[in-house]
C-alpha cells in the first residue's frame, strides 16, 4: 500500500465551501473510484489548510483512480457549481508515503 498526503491551501473565506464539497460530493466520488480515505484534518492554528490521507494499492492504481475521478461528470459539475463565487483552492501539495515496519498502525 501507498499513502498519499494531500494538503489543500484554501482561499480566505472559503473553508466552509471546501468542507461542504468534500462532505457532500468528493468523499463519495473517491469511494466510487476506489480510493480509500484514511482521515481528514484542518489546521489547528487557524490557517486555511486541509490535510487528508488517501490509501492506494500502488501508484498505477492511484493514477487510474484519480484520472477517473477528475473526468467524472459529477465531479466536473460539483466543482463548477462550488466555484461560482470564485476558486476555493489556492494550491494543492501531495506526498507519497510507505508505512515503516514499526508503525503502530501496521500491527
Amino acid at each position: 500500500m501507498i499513502y498519499e498526503l494531500r494538503i489543500y491551501h484554501i482561499h480566505p473565506g472559503k473553508m466552509d465551501a471546501i468542507h461542504k464539497r468534500f462532505s457532500n460530493v468528493t468523499i463519495n466520488l473517491f469511494k466510487k473510484h476506489g480510493m480509500r480515505t484514511v482521515d481528514f484534518w484542518e489546521d489547528a492554528q487557524g490557517n486555511n489548510t486541509i490535510y487528508y490521507i488517501l490509501e492506494h494499492k500502488d501508484m498505477e492504481t492511484r493514477d487510474k483512480s484519480f484520472d477517473a475521478f477528475r473526468n467524472d461528470p459529477e465531479w466536473i459539475e460539483a466543482k463548477r457549481q462550488s466555484e461560482l463565487d470564485g476558486d476555493i483552492v489556492v494550491k494543492v501539495e501531495n506526498f507519497f508515503m510507505a508505512r515503516v515496519p514499526y508503525s503502530p498502525a501496521g500491527k
